[in-house]
């Protein structure tokens, strides 16, 4: 399982959970100078990388396996530095394998920071232990010289890794999110995703009336699964600005009409169609369970097809729709999705290796690097151009063809998920109460606004901004 998850997205997404880590625990919050270039910098060799110098890569293990990195990236880093002996660890347990080495002043040098175990971001950035990665996006690209590094991805990208108005972070997975259905089991029993909140309720009755749950999400563990739903919703609503000011802790953002109508609406598909148990299910188990064919509708971000391939059956086929409308007059289609750069990849500061940790990174953003890990995983990445030509599977087809169907019509990411662990944590807390209904959505949102509230009026948070 991918996510910050994904910022996006998050952004365009991911998306993100986050486990806090105290700044005091990482010794002083003033940024240090990064280890310097130990090596002889060149247009080939921009950051100075010592040839000789080793280098540690850890990467969150979950549904992009770590294949991309064995296989792909980390042999190109050998070939061009082959006499530097380069450490791969691979964990799903990010937060729980390197807090106590981040501690002790002993860290990695690359650091793929997704899971549900992830380290969050800002607390990290607050206590100077990434690296500011602006030289990263202004290096020239391995391909072309002539070309920054910023101007090969995919726009949007090195703004979804903002911390403090700098870039810190490198999303890297290209990702959309949606409701996720069987292509196939769809057009055996004549259904087709709906446009409208009216078709989608009638459509999910029609589902329960065969026998199967209608729609599911792992309340166990990916609870934000549904959130980003209930978020996408009001976006869809009320245009992008919602989002923007969640981020900003606008006053009075989650008792808008927008994110009533969201939440409002949601409610009431959890509470026809919801199955209970699925509060206690995790990712993996509910995803298997659509794979059984007991499930219509899933919602999550375009990694889903890839991390269960060893589970999807002969005959499964995935495909991606939009949510519906909720109401007439909603600001974005029902075209519009939600698609942005998730997967965070950071350089610890204080690394031994900072040099060879970013030129790590610029391999992994020339097309070579990007193409390689599309075949591996089966994901595309952020770097423009990179999958042309490749055989798509029937997931990314269906995100393919939604994309060019959405055109401009994107909703945006959200980045409170990775700047305030507390308003997070709880809105995986409220959605759970709020799908399964032990609150109505006019609770859920005036609850959620007191949290944003206690947030904003808490002066030990360092309080973020976003212009759009």
């Amino acid at each position: 399982m991918p996510f910050n998850r994904r910022r996006m997205l998050h952004g365009l997404g991911g998306l993100a959970v986050l486990t806090a880590v105290p700044a005091c625990a990482f010794g002083g919050s003033e940024p240090e100078a990064p280890v310097g270039p130990t090596g002889d910098a060149s247009p080939e060799n921009p950051f100075g990388v010592d040839a000789a110098a080793a280098l540690e890569v850890v990467i969150f293990k979950g549904g992009l396996g770590d294949a991309y990195a064995t296989e792909v990236h980390e042999p190109m880093y050998a070939q061009k530095f082959p006499g530097a002996k380069i450490e791969h660890v691979a964990t799903q347990q990010i937060a729980q394998t390197l807090q106590p080495r981040f501690a002790g002043g002993d860290v990695p040098d690359v650091i793929a920071n997704s899971g549900t175990d992830l380290m969050d971001n800002a607390t990290l950035v607050d206590a100077g232990q990434i690296l500011e990665l602006t030289a990263l996006f202004d290096a020239p690209s391995i391909e072309d010289p002539a070309v920054k590094v910023r101007d090969a991805l995919a726009p949007g990208t090195v703004e979804s890794g903002l911390v403090n108005g700098k870039p810190y972070v490198l999303n890297y997975v290209y990702t959309a999110y949606g409701l996720w259905y069987d292509a196939k089991l769809f057009a055996a029993n004549g259904w087709e995703p709906a446009k409208t909140w009216a078709d989608f309720d009638a459509l999910c009755a029609k589902i329960k009336a065969k026998g199967m749950d209608p729609f599911a999400y792992p309340g166990k563990n990916a609870a934000y699964y549904q959130y980003w739903q209930i978020l996408v919703s009001a976006a869809k609503i009320g245009g992008n600005k919602v989002l923007v000011d969640i981020d900003n802790l606008v006053d009075g953002v989650w008792v808008s009409d927008p994110v009533k109508q969201s939440a409002n609406a949601w409610a009431e598909i959890g509470a026809k169609y919801l199955t209970k148990s699925y509060e206690g299910l995790t990712h993996t188990e509910v995803q298997t369970s659509q794979n059984q064919g007991r499930i219509g509708f899933f919602p999550c971000g375009s990694w889903l097809e890839n991390e269960q391939k060893e589970q999807t059956p002969d005959g499964f086929e995935y495909a991606l729709t939009p949510l519906p409308s909720v109401t007439a007059n909603d600001a974005l289609p029902f075209e519009a999705i939600r698609a942005a750069a998730g997967e965070g990849y950071i350089v610890p500061s204080k690394g031994k290796n900072t040099a060879g940790g970013q030129e790590y990174l610029r391999i992994m953003l020339s097309k070579a690097g990007a193409r390689g890990f599309t075949e591996k995983t089966g994901n595309i990445t952020v770097v423009k151009g990179a999958a042309d030509g490749l055989p798509l599977s029937p997931g990314n087809k269906s995100v393919a063809a939604a994309q060019t169907a959405a055109g401009d019509n994107l909703v945006t990411y959200n980045s409170f998920e990775g700047w305030y662990k507390e308003l997070e944590t709880e809105l995986r807390t409220k959605t759970n109460a709020l799908m399964f209904g032990r609150i109505t959505g006019d609770q859920f949102c005036e609850q959620m606004q007191a949290k944003a509230d206690s947030v904003k009026a808490d002066s030990s948070i360092p309080k973020q901004q976003r212009n759009g």
